[in-house]
This record gives C-alpha cells, structure tokens and sequence, in this order.
C-alpha cells in the first residue's frame, strides 16, 4: 500500500512512511497476476505447439518413402505451423490487452469491472508498444460522466471506529476533553467514537 492510502485509513504520516516502505520490501519478489497469466498462458501454448510438431515429425518419418508426397506433407505443415502462429499471436495480443483494460478499471475505481467493460466500445481502444491504451480516455470519461455510481468515490474516506493506530493518544481515560476547542467535524467524530461521552 502507499503511504496516502495508509494516511486515509487514519494512520499518522510518520507511521504511514514506515509502513509503506514495509509494504514496498514484503512486495519485492512478487509479480503481477496479469503477467503471470499471460506468461502462463503462453507457456500451455507453446507446449500445446511442440506436442503438435512432434505429432507431425513422426508422421513425416512414416511417410518418408514418398519423396513428392513428403513435400507435400512438408508445405501443407508449413501453412498449418503459420497459421497457428498467427492465431496465438493473436490470442497473446488480446490477453494483454484484457489485462490492460482490467488495470486501468481497477485503477479508475470501478466498482464492478465486467459491468463497466460492458459499457466500453473495446474496438476503439488499442494496445501500444508501450503498454498504453490508445482511445481510452474518451471511452472511460464518456462513461464516468454517464454511469458515475459505477465508480468509487475516490474523495470519500472509510469511517473507522474503534482504536486507530497512529492517532493521538493525549487523551487519557478519565480524563475530560475541552470540547468548546474542537471544530464541529471534530466534535462530531469525537463523540461518534466515544458515545459515553460526556
């Protein structure tokens, strides 16, 4: 986690820093699950492709007799390995780009990621070399601006009740709090926490 999201969760800024490096060396060695999936995708792929062409060696051995029928065979397996070449580039290419399309609805804040991929025209947006989505902010700000109950607040903070790491602690129990300092929003969140208040 980074230390704003650590900070929104009502943990002081100092204490967010440490944690936020914490969360930094626990992450080091992992990878992203997009890139997993694709690299395992990939891999039954490319497995799938040597059992096929392994299939066809044995059948060239077989029928190695035939000079005229051997070239034949030896065409026709060169424009099926092409075809299937081109099929799993195809098939590659469209994972990235689900998984690029998946990334950036989760970092725009949809609260469901299949509704809102539904709402998206995918044909306008394409993935670069780079990694970016080309024609995706005219697609996302169309349906923010249609659909916004699709998305999270990003401005609403989580209410937190109970101890709070990283809150001050100057208040002692049996102690009174001068309530006539606090700004109404203090006052209002100081008595939510402490009901018993007096």
């Amino acid at each position: 986690m980074k230390k704003e999201e650590f900070i929104a969760l009502g943990i002081s800024a100092e204490l967010a820093a440490k944690a936020e490096k914490e969360s930094e060396k626990e992450l080091e060695g992992y990878v992203q699950k997009t890139k997993l999936d694709t690299v395992e995708a990939e891999n039954k792929t490319l497995k799938q492709s040597v059992a096929d062409r392994d299939k066809q060696l044995e059948t060239l051995r077989a029928s190695a007799g035939d000079n005229e029928a051997l070239k034949k065979q030896i065409e026709a397996m060169k424009q099926q390995n092409a075809d299937q070449e081109k099929a799993h580039k195809a098939e590659l290419a469209q994972m990235r780009l689900d998984n690029a399309v998946e990334t950036a609805l989760t970092a725009a804040g949809a609260k469901n990621t299949k509704a809102v991929r539904a709402l998206l025209d995918l044909t306008k947006v394409k993935l670069g070399e780079d990694g970016k989505l080309a024609g995706w902010e005219e697609q996302m700000t169309a349906v923010q601006k249609s659909d916004p109950y699709l998305f999270a607040d990003k401005k609403a903070k989580p209410a937190l009740r109970g101890f709070q790491p990283g809150a001050s602690g100057d208040v002692k129990p049996g102690t009174k709090v001068d309530m006539s300092k606090m700004t109404y929003e203090e006052l209002a969140a100081y008595v939510e926490n402490n009901p018993d208040a007096e």
